[in-house]
């Protein structure tokens, strides 16, 4: 298998994680797509995702799939299922549920890298950037109010794509933006999951020039 990525998606580092955690990794192969807006990569959309988003994963010749959250539930298949993704249907929405929020801090990360990196400065909308900050932060107070919801030595699908998130915001805005400082418990239980060969494996970076 071929997993299409970039080295600074959050996305692509769910897909990534879920493969080391379920003992998959060596079965895949990483190559590096290029993806930036207003820069459409045309031979990956004809061949791979007609979205032109990552990750993708080639299956074979004739599957590729898309979406991180479907590649993820077809690794977890691989691996026999139940592991990040339960079966017991109760647990099974509340880890959805918080994948979803986990989600959403994801894509408003990558929304606000896109207003300030993309868009020229002069078009750029202060107010809408905002609105975004105060969606993750929001989702973040939410996950410190409720410590259930990550106080687990067993990884679901919702810790993949929040720890994926909280990289992303620290490897663009670490500086800029201190969201440890009032959310304690989320904060500690990031640094410890954080040492998981799943995410010290798959720290974000740049893309190769």
């Amino acid at each position: 298998m071929k997993l299409m990525y970039a080295p600074q998606s959050p996305f692509a580092r769910k897909a990534r994680a879920a493969a080391i955690e379920l003992g998959l990794e060596e079965s895949i192969d990483l190559v590096y797509v290029q993806v930036v807006p207003g820069q459409p990569n045309i031979d990956f959309a004809r061949s791979h995702n007609p979205l032109r988003k990552v990750p993708a994963l080639v299956v074979n010749e004739r599957r590729t799939l898309f979406d991180s959250t479907v590649i993820c539930e077809f690794l977890d298949h691989l691996a026999k299922g139940a592991r990040l993704f339960p079966r017991d249907p109760d647990k099974r929405w509340e880890v959805l549920a918080q994948h979803a929020l986990a989600q959403g801090i994801c894509e408003a990360a990558i929304s606000i890298r896109y207003e300030t990196s993309v868009r020229p400065e002069e078009k750029r909308w202060q107010v809408w950037i905002d609105d975004q900050w105060d969606k993750i932060l929001s989702a973040l107070s939410w996950f410190e109010a409720n410590p259930r919801a990550f106080d687990s030595s067993h990884l679901n699908i919702a810790h993949l794509a929040l720890v994926s998130g909280i990289g992303y915001i620290d490897f663009r805005y670490g500086d800029a933006v201190d969201w440890r400082a009032t959310r304690p418990l989320l904060s500690t239980w990031v640094e410890e999951v954080s040492r998981k060969e799943c995410f010290e494996k798959t720290v974000p970076t740049d893309p190769p020039s």
